[in-house]
């Protein structure tokens, strides 16, 4: 049994007699002094309330709406770069430490043993040689758009079902969020360092899905399905589930990490108490540190509760890096990949205990913390008021959820108290049948997803290229994107479909705007 890295201390290695105590109220039992704001006085509580009310005049823009991050937001002109922006109120010593962190971020890795010991410890196993390789100019990745295409940041998580009641066990205490593929991993890992072989490589097959809209326009939706080819470590489990992900865009991280949980919380209705068919439920998860209950906040199923947690993951998993939070040197390398585990780690004595040794995690997680959102573009146009108008109309704002302030106990002072409009309630949602994935990670069920902000979404196909969105990329525009919801966004679905092509051209100008 391969168990998937929670706690810092890496790949485990559990006691085969150790009694695991289930925490049937793992979230009702510790989330209650999290459930109230207790940063604001009375102005304050007024001055939020006010600020965040849902819109009701479309004739013309809300107040302080371009500023889509507050003072945070970046003003720069909005082309190739626009999301590799520093916060605007950053002090100078923060822009040094920015800068030196995109370095990091950039920093392309290289096999053991090698001449730049600073710069060695890839793999064995990887899929990316930096971070930027997979967030290209920290935005969106995509899938291959042909079967030789090697310029993509998309790969396969892999898991299999519990079995014991030990495994299930540890699913239900949250000691785990989920159960890798005993072989394989947590993900495929489709490169390797010289001498070994990669673990396969990831095929994806498009069948064409005819959707007639209510005004008569036909639109081809493409469906994919998922294999592995050329298994370089022998057969998967035949149980093994695959989920394709690409790499999220990384602007406004800090800000979502300094929302106050109550406000996220205030969203929940699990059991659709109001009758609204939204279902939104939080995704509790263990701190890596204090093994204490916290939100998760990161990744397409909301399984990280930070920006520095999500960040070891992916040096460990994407790069094979390790860290002080995650010291694996093997990366994702299992117990059952003997050749993987015989060849040479980067760990440098000299240098520190990993491979990425403080303060290069430390400088790598400020880097992402302070990516700044982009300011909006034509707030007043009357086509981009109109379609704002539709989305409200159309339900989109339900899970979609404009504003929030920020906390004003949060970490950095920059992130203080900051009107925000990221456009998602970060909680997880019933999407249907066709965008599940079948494959449940912690209290993510394979249906469910967590809402992704919008902020910076009109701006994709300046920064990466392309205007592949969802967690696989399917959908080749917005549009598309929009007529794959299914479960609880159903109905606002329906409602797009309904609208004239005028009326579906106002909404899209409205998500091109943000």
């Amino acid at each position: 049994m391969t168990l998937s890295r929670t706690p810092p201390a890496g790949r485990l290695s559990w006691p085969a007699g150790i009694i695991v105590s289930v925490l049937l109220t793992f979230a009702g039992a510790n989330a209650g002094d999290v459930r109230m704001r207790d940063d604001l006085n009375d102005k304050d509580r007024a001055r939020v309330d006010a600020v965040t009310a849902p819109a009701s005049d479309f004739s013309k823009p809300e107040p302080f709406e371009a500023m889509s991050a507050g003072a945070t937001t970046s003003t720069a002109t909005p082309n190739r770069d626009a999301f590799s922006q520093s916060l605007a109120n950053l002090t100078n010593e923060g822009e040094q430490d920015f800068k030196v962190g995109n370095g990091l971020f950039k920093k392309l890795w290289v096999s053991s043993p090698s001449s730049t010991q600073a710069s060695d410890g890839l793999g064995p196993l990887y899929n990316a040689r930096s971070c930027q390789r997979c967030h290209l100019k920290d935005g969106r990745g995509h899938p291959p758009e042909t079967p030789e295409d090697s310029a993509t940041s998309m790969f396969l998580r892999l898991s299999v079902p519990a079995r014991t009641a030990y495994e299930k066990a540890l699913l239900a205490d949250k000691t785990q969020l989920r159960i890798e593929e005993p072989t394989y991993g947590g993900q495929l890992q489709d490169f390797a360092v010289p001498g070994l072989k990669a673990e396969g490589l990831m095929k994806i097959d498009y069948a064409d899905m005819p959707i007639t809209l209510g005004d008569g326009t036909q639109i081809n939706l493409r469906k994919p399905t998922y294999s592995v080819t050329d298994l370089g470590f022998g057969p998967m489990d035949p149980d093994v589930m695959l989920s394709p992900r690409v790499a999220n865009q990384m602007i406004g991280l800090g800000l979502v990490e300094a929302i106050h949980p109550a406000d996220i919380l205030s969203g929940e209705d699990p059991n659709d108490a109001d009758g609204d068919g939204i279902s939104g439920k939080a995704s509790w998860v263990r701190d890596p540190e204090t093994r204490e209950p916290v939100l998760g906040l990161f990744g397409w199923k909301a399984s990280n509760p930070s920006i520095r947690a999500q960040s070891a993951e992916a040096f460990s998993g994407d790069i094979g890096i390790s860290s002080p939070d995650i010291p694996a040197p093997y990366g994702d390398c299992t117990e059952n990949q003997h050749e993987c585990l015989a060849m040479p780690t980067g760990i440098q004595t000299n240098l520190g205990d990993s491979e990425a040794p403080d303060p290069v995690l430390d400088l790598v997680v400020f880097y992402a913390r302070n990516l700044a959102v982009p300011v909006r573009r034509d707030v007043d146009d009357p086509q981009v008021l109109r379609g704002k108008k539709l989305f409200y109309e159309a339900g989109c704002a339900s899970c979609h959820r404009p504003k929030f302030v920020t906390s004003r106990k949060t970490a950095q002072k920059e992130h203080r108290f900051q009107l925000i409009w990221p456009y998602s309630d970060f909680l997880l949602h019933d999407m249907g049948e066709g965008l599940a994935d079948g494959r449940p990670v912690g209290d993510a069920t394979g249906n469910e997803w967590r809402t992704p902000p919008l902020w910076g979404i009109g701006l994709t196909e300046t920064v990466n290229g392309h205007t592949y969105f969802l967690h696989d990329g399917r959908a080749r525009n917005l549009l598309e994107a929009i007529l794959w919801h299914g479960g609880e966004a159903q109905s606002a679905r329906d409602r797009v479909t309904e609208m004239s092509k005028a009326e579906r051209d106002d909404l899209i100008r409205f998500l091109e705007s943000l």
